[in-house]
This record gives structure tokens, sequence and C-alpha cells, in this order.
């Protein structure tokens, strides 16, 4: 079966490197011109990690990755005044728990693609038409070609679940924060493993020292317009005005941002569809990762989740023996509810990044103090961090074997 997978981020190289490990042929557009390097540092655990070890990543994610040993929350003249060990990350997951950038995690996934799957970057989806038999996709670039499925794996502002199913204001439900990141380097000071946040009522400010004398920082605000500014000038003004006031390392970092030609910005929204309702699909088509059911930005485990979601629809694509209407029913079944649990318990986490309130903001500080409790720990956030979705194993076709070594499963 030849397969079109929209987007290749997180979702979009593992969905393709269990199809192609499967039997199937994938192609994979990207709109950009090259893969994206740019991003923000993330916590990976739970059942992407389980993936990421089947599929042999894990040596390469150790490796690039980051065993943060601190989080840290500083006031206005940088002394400490809350915080914890991050040990105990390590100990609830048991060892199986890691900081990464994105851009190095998405990168690592494709380098297991390894020339096998077709890549077409500098280009996007413009049409879809389904019969009963195929897909007949335009692309921007005015060429057309015909696959059996279409899967759309690019993000919260998919063009996939545009054109399929309708503009994003059906489903995407704004959290009321913006996002924004970048890293420079050189900057200074730098404390080593250590994640340091500066939080004011409704906003904060985090930096965290990387290799090579690189730091990066993630502003987080409040903002009750969800509309983000497309130029990057724009952006940058936007950080300015809302953090020109605020106090510890604030104008140091803005001023660093002068210097910066690539800035994530991003409102923080949810998509929310109704897997149990078939929303995930309509016909030869379905979505996969943050297309489908993005829990957020500030949720810690999209990433996660999206490898999660990817292994599980390649999987029953190949139990189903291609048959698209049993696998996508199955894959939604199996994973939306799962899914929407998480979107619950997002929603609650985001405060941590900008609370509404001086109540909320001495609350949140006062949580992080108990954490350093290990029991009180386990009850407050262990049950977030131990909670996942049965893996099912699924059997590797003759073909595949062909496609790739064989890896260790489980």
């Amino acid at each position: 079966m030849r397969i079109l997978i929209s987007g290749a981020g997180i979702a979009g190289p593992t969905l393709a490197y269990w199809l192609a490990r499967f039997g199937f042929t994938p192609t994979i557009v990207e709109s950009a011109p090259a893969l994206r390097s740019d991003g923000y540092i993330i916590d990976f655990w739970g059942t992407g990690f389980e993936i990421a070890d089947r599929m042999g990543l894990l040596p390469a994610v150790r490796a690039n990755g980051y065993m943060v040993r601190e989080v840290r929350v500083v006031n206005d003249a940088g002394a400490r005044i809350a915080g914890f060990s991050a040990a105990i990350f390590d100990k609830i997951t048991r060892g199986r728990y890691v900081t990464i950038s994105r851009g190095e995690l998405a990168a690592e996934l494709f380098k297991k693609l390894a020339g096998r799957v077709e890549t077409i970057f500098g280009d996007a989806i413009a049409r879809i038409d389904q019969s009963y038999r195929s897909v007949r996709v335009l692309f921007a670039s005015g060429v057309s070609r015909d696959f059996d499925l279409v899967i759309g794996a690019d993000g919260l502002h998919s063009c996939v679940r545009k054109l399929t199913f309708g503009p994003s204001s059906q489903f995407e439900k704004y959290l009321g924060y913006k996002a924004a990141a970048f890293e420079i380097q050189g900057y200074r000071p730098r404390d080593e493993n250590v994640y340091v946040m500066h939080t004011e009522v409704g906003q904060q400010i985090v930096r965290y020292a990387l290799r090579d004398d690189r730091t990066t920082f993630l502003f987080t605000f409040t903002d009750n317009d969800p509309s983000c500014p497309a130029d990057l000038a724009a952006q940058k003004d936007v950080l300015r005005r809302r953090f020109a006031r605020s106090g510890w390392e604030s104008r140091r970092i803005l001023d660093a941002l002068d210097s910066v030609d690539r800035l994530y910005f991003d409102r923080v929204s949810q998509i929310r569809m109704e897997p149990r309702k078939g929303l995930w699909t309509r016909g030869r088509v379905t979505l996969v990762g943050d297309a489908a059911s993005s829990v957020s930005v500030l949720a810690g485990q999209g990433s996660s989740l999206a490898m999660t979601a990817a292994y599980i629809l390649a999987g029953e694509l190949h139990r189903a023996d291609g048959d698209h209407q049993k696998a996508f029913a199955r894959y939604q079944s199996l994973f939306g509810p799962f899914v929407a649990k998480k979107q619950k318990a997002a929603v609650r986490f985001a405060s941590v990044f900008g609370p509404k309130s001086p109540f909320a903001l001495d609350l949140r500080n006062r949580i992080f103090n108990l954490l350093a409790v290990q029991p009180l720990a386990d009850f407050i956030i262990g049950r977030d961090l131990a909670a996942r979705v049965a893996l099912p194993d699924y059997a590797e076709s003759r073909r595949a074997s062909a496609l790739f070594r064989p890896e260790r499963v489980g």
C-alpha cells in the first residue's frame, strides 16, 4: 500500500519507520525546505520512550539528551525561592526519563529511515480527492499523485485536517497562553543541568544550559487573544512589550533576542476531536499526533504521545492486512480514551507555567517544595508520570525484515 504522510516532525517519521518495517510503502511530504532543527526542550518518558527503545534509538536519545539535576524557582535577584530535585522523575519512571531538544529527537527519528523512505521537502498537500479505491493528492508544486491512504501528521495547524475535516476552529481549544522559545550561544550565567524558572503572575521565563555553550529560553504568558503574529520582528516585539518590566535576567535575555533569526512562537492549544465517533478518520484519510489530539506544548509529553499514536496506527494497519477501515477504528479505540485523559491532565498542568493570581503562584511554589519528599512526589505527580497505554506487540511481516535489520522488541 502507498501511504502519504504529511509532516516530518515526530509523528511522521515514527509512522513511516513502522509502516516500512511492516511492509507498506510510505512517502513523507514536509512543507519546510529541510528537517526542522529549532524548537524547545522536552521531557521524554512513558510509552514514547518504550517505542524509542523498540526502534533502537535509546543510545542516541541518551547521548543527545540531558539529565536535569534540579528544578529551581528564583526571585528578581536570582535567589532560590522554591524547587526540587529532578531525581524524582528518574525514580518514578525507573530511569526511563530524559530531557532532550525536540529538534534532536526528530533528527534521530529521521535518521532511522536512512533513505529507505521517500521524503519530499519544500512541498505540501493542496487538495485531497478520495475515491472508493484510492486518494488523489494535488501538491502545492502542481504535481498530482495517487495513494491508497493519506495520514496527517502535520501538527496543531494541520493542513490535512483542514482539507478533510474543515476549519481548525471546530476542534482547537485555546488554553489562554502563548509560548515562545529560542537559543543563543555564549549566554552567562550558566547553571549546568538546572532548569531555572522566574515566574510572575501570568508569565514565566525559563533558561536551561545546553552543550556547546548554548542556552535555550522558554517564555510563557497568559493572553486572551489567540491570534499570533507570523512575522519574526512582530513576534519579538510581543515578547519585548510583555516582559519589559520583568525582573531577574529578563532585560539581558530580551537583549539577546536581537541576534536571533529563528524563534518558536505559537499559541498553547489542544485539538479535541471525538475518536469514538470516528472524527480522526474520513474515508481513506486519518490523523495522528498533534493533528488529531494535541495535548498542548506545555503538557510535556506531546512527542511521546505522537510516537505512541504512530506506532499503534502502523501496527493496526499491519494487523488488519491493510484494511484501513478496520485499522482506523481499532487505532481510535485503543488510543482515543488514553489521550483524552492526558488532555484533561494537561489543562491542569498549564497553570504551572503562568499562575494567574498571587495565590496560585504561591501555591505552585509550595507544591514544588513538597516534591522534595519522595512519598509526596509519588502522590502529587506519580500517577501522571506512570500513566501509560498497553502497547500491542505487532508481529513483523517477511517483507519488513528485508527492509530493516531486526531489532530488539520490548
